[in-house]
C-alpha cells in the first residue's frame, strides 16, 4: 500500500461519507430553526394581508397623488386578491412549521403574488418587509422542507368547508360594515348578513354604497372568499385520499406470529392487533411497532413487539417514518425496559405516567385482614343470586357472542368506543379465540327486558403470552348491585388457573406512585400539591378511583412510561393521546352524571360505577 493510498481511501471511502455527515450536521445546526420562524412569519404576513384588505384605514397610499396612477378596478381587484392570498398564507403557516414540502412550494408561489399585489395597491412597507424576509429564508433553507403530506381523509373537506364558511361570514361582515362613510342609509344587521350571504355566492345584496369603488371592493372580496371556500373544499373532496389506518391481513399475520413467539414480554402486546393501527417492522422482520397518527403525533403504545435484539431496528424505522412526515414521535405505556431502549435508540426522554396492576393467580387469596372488604362484598353479591362463568371466547357459540356484544354496547356510557393503547375495540373476532370472557348472570325481574338476557356484567381479557391475560373490557349493568365487578375479578382470579393462566394484568392507574407517596407521612409540599392536583382532576378522569379499585386486590405494580422528544412536545402529545383514547369526545351529560354519588361510595366498599366503566375504557 503506497503513501497516497490511505489518502485516496480517506477521500473516496468511509471518511468521505463522514465528511458529508458532518456537513449535514452543520447545515441542520444552521437552518433547522427556519421552518418554525418561517411558519410564524407566514402567519404574520397572512394576517397583515387580511387586515389590510378588510379595514380601509390600513390601505393608506404612500403618495396620495399616485392613487390615480392605476385604474380603480385594478386596485380593487388587487385588494380582494390580497385578502385571498392572506387567508391561504394563514392556512399554510402550520404546515410550513411542520416542514411540509407542498406547503413550501405553495408559499413560494404566494409570496411573489402577494408582492405584486402590494405594489398594485401602493401598500405600506411592513408587509413587504415580512414578505422579503420570509422569501429569503425559504429560499436559503429549502432543504429543511422535506416532509411528506399527512394521510388524507374526506373529513378534511368537511372541516375546511365549515371553518372557511365561518371565517368568511365573520370577515365578510367586517368588510360590509367597514365603510360607514359610503353607506347609503343605515342598513340593519339582518341586511348586512344577507348581503354577506349573497356576496359569497357572487350576488349583490341589499346594502348600497355611494362609492362605486367601495361597492366593487366589497363585491369582489366577498366573491373571492366564497370562491376560495368552494375551491379548497372541492379540491380536498376530489383529491385521492389515503385510506383510514387499517391493520392489513398480511401485517396482522406477521404480528400474530411475533406475538406467538414473544407475546409474553408485554401485557399490552396483543393490543397491537387493533384494526385502526398501522405497523412498521424492523428490517429483519423480527420486531414491529404499532402506531396511529393523531394531530401530527405518531403515537405508539406499549413496547415494540418481537425479539428484543430487533427492537432498535423497528425503532429506527419508526423514527425515520416520523421524520419523513414531520410527525412528533411518542410512545405511551412503555415498560421500564422498553423505555430504556426507546430513550437510547431514539434519543427520547421518558416520563413515568402510572403503574399497571398485575396479580399472580397462584398467590391470590381472599383471606387476611387486607382483603376483608373485598371478601365481604363478594359474599354479599353471591347471596344476592349472582353467578359467574369463566370461558375462552373460542368456546362460545355465535349466539352467546352476540348477547355479550349487545350487552357491552348497551352499557357503554359514551357514544364512541374509547381506547387505543389498552383496548382491542372488538369482541369475538376471528383469531381472538384465546381471549377470556368472564360474565355475571342473574335473571332479570319479571317483565323487565335486559340486553344480553341474564348477563349483568362482563370482563374481557386478551392473551398475554401463553400463561397470562390482560384486561381489555369491564362493563356492567348500571341497575345491577354494587360490587359486581369485584365478584367478576375474584372469580376470574380463582378460576383462570384451570385455563393454564398464572398472571393477570388488571387496570392501569395513572400517576399511582404520586398518589401513594403523597399520602405518606413526611410528604413534601411539592408532592402534596401534585397529589392535590391529581385528586382535583379525578373529578373528570377518575385517576384516584381507578387506583383505589386496583389496590383492593393487593397487586404488584409495574411502572409504565411515556417517551417523548422534548418538553415542549408534551402538551401536544397529551392532547393527541386523549384524542386517540376518545376522551376528548366525552359528551356533556356524561360529565354531569359524574358529580352524583354512587351507592358503592356510600358503603365505602367500592369505587364509583363511572370509574369502573372508565377502567374498562382505559384498557
Amino acid at each position: 500500500m503506497g503513501v497516497g493510498t490511505p489518502y485516496a481511501v480517506l477521500v473516496n471511502g468511509s471518511a468521505a461519507s463522514g465528511i458529508r455527515s458532518v456537513g449535514n450536521r452543520i447545515r441542520l445546526f444552521r437552518y433547522d430553526w427556519v421552518p418554525a420562524v418561517a411558519g410564524y412569519l407566514c402567519l404574520l404576513a397572512g394576517v397583515l394581508d387580511v387586515l389590510a384588505a378588510i379595514f380601509p384605514h390600513m390601505r393608506r397610499a404612500r403618495v396620495q397623488t399616485l392613487a390615480v396612477a392605476l385604474p380603480g378596478v385594478v386596485s380593487t381587484l388587487a385588494t380582494a386578491a390580497s385578502l385571498i392570498v392572506g387567508v391561504l398564507m394563514v392556512m399554510l403557516a402550520h404546515a410550513l412549521r411542520r416542514r411540509k414540502r407542498r406547503a413550501w412550494r405553495a408559499v413560494m408561489v404566494l409570496l411573489p403574488t402577494g408582492a405584486v399585489l402590494e405594489a398594485l395597491r401602493w401598500h405600506q412597507r411592513v408587509p413587504a418587509m415580512v414578505t422579503v424576509v420570509l422569501f429569503v429564508l425559504l429560499l436559503i433553507a429549502h432543504r429543511e422542507f422535506h416532509a411528506l403530506s399527512d394521510p388524507r381523509t374526506r373529513w378534511r373537506a368537511v372541516v375546511n368547508f365549515l371553518a372557511l364558511t365561518a371565517f368568511s361570514f365573520g370577515a365578510g361582515l367586517l368588510i360590509v360594515s367597514a365603510h360607514p362613510k359610503t353607506d347609503i342609509g343605515t342598513p340593519p344587521l339582518t341586511d348586512r348578513l344577507q348581503h354577506v350571504a349573497y356576496g359569497l355566492v357572487g350576488i349583490s345584496g341589499p346594502v348600497q354604497y355611494a362609492s362605486t369603488r367601495t361597492s366593487d371592493l366589497v363585491y369582489y372580496s366577498l366573491a373571492g372568499l366564497g370562491l376560495l371556500t368552494a375551491a379548497t373544499t372541492i379540491y380536498l373532496a376530489l383529491r385521492p385520499s389515503s385510506p383510514v389506518p387499517l391493520l392489513e391481513e398480511t401485517d396482522e399475520r406477521r404480528v400474530r406470529a411475533l406475538l406467538a413467539r414473544h407475546g409474553g414480554r408485554d401485557s399490552l402486546g396483543y393490543f397491537a392487533l387493533r384494526r385502526d393501527k398501522n405497523v412498521c417492522f424492523s428490517p429483519s422482520g423480527k420486531a414491529a411497532i404499532a402506531y396511529r397518527v393523531v394531530s401530527g403525533v405518531m403515537l405508539a403504545s406499549g413496547d415494540p413487539i418481537g425479539d428484543v435484539e430487533a427492537w432498535p431496528g423497528a425503532i429506527r424505522e419508526f423514527m425515520d417514518t416520523a421524520t419523513r412526515h414531520a410527525w412528533v414521535p411518542a410512545a405511551m405505556g412503555c415498560s421500564e425496559t422498553g423505555g430504556e431502549v426507546w430513550a437510547r435508540e431514539a434519543n427520547l426522554s421518558a416520563l413515568e405516567i402510572g403503574d399497571e396492576a398485575i396479580i399472580d393467580t397462584g398467590s391470590f387469596s381472599l383471606t387476611g385482614r387486607s382483603m376483608r372488604n373485598v371478601r365481604q362484598m363478594v359474599n354479599r353479591i353471591e347471596r344476592a343470586g349472582y353467578t359467574c362463568r369463566v370461558r375462552r371466547v373460542g368456546d362460545l357459540s355465535e349466539a352467546e357472542k352476540a348477547e355479550i356484544r349487545d350487552a357491552a354496547a348497551a352499557w357503554r356510557g359514551t357514544e364512541v368506543e374509547r381506547g387505543f393503547s389498552m383496548a382491542l375495540g372488538r369482541f369475538g373476532g376471528s383469531g381472538d379465540g384465546d381471549c377470556v370472557v368472564v360474565t355475571a348472570h342473574k335473571e332479570p325481574e319479571a317483565g323487565a327486558a335486559a340486553p344480553g338476557g341474564n348477563i349483568r356484567a362482563i370482563l374481557h381479557f386478551v392473551p398475554w403470552g401463553r400463561d397470562g391475560i390482560s384486561l381489555e373490557l369491564m362493563r356492567r349493568d348500571r341497575e345491577a348491585d354494587p360490587g359486581l365487578n369485584e365478584l367478576l375479578i375474584v372469580k376470574a382470579l380463582q378460576q383462570v388457573p384451570d385455563l393454564g393462566i398464572t398472571r393477570v394484568s388488571l387496570n392501569f392507574a395513572m400517576f399511582r406512585a404520586a398518589l401513594a407517596r403523597g399520602e405518606r407521612l413526611g410528604a413534601g409540599p411539592v408532592l402534596r400539591a401534585w397529589c392535590g392536583l391529581l385528586l382535583f382532576l379525578s373529578r373528570w378522569f377518575q385517576i384516584e378511583s381507578l387506583y383505589r379499585f386496583n389496590a383492593k386486590f393487593q397487586p404488584r405494580w409495574e411502572p409504565r412510561f411515556l417517551v417523548y422528544p422534548t418538553g415542549r412536545d408534551l402538551l401536544r402529545i397529551s392532547v393527541a393521546a386523549l384524542q386517540a383514547e376518545a376522551f376528548l369526545n366525552l359528551p356533556r351529560p356524561r360529565l354531569r352524571r359524574r358529580g352524583k354519588a354512587d351507592p358503592d361510595d356510600a358503603r365505602g366498599a367500592s369505587t364509583a360505577s363511572e370509574a369502573r366503566e372508565a377502567t374498562a375504557q382505559h384498557r
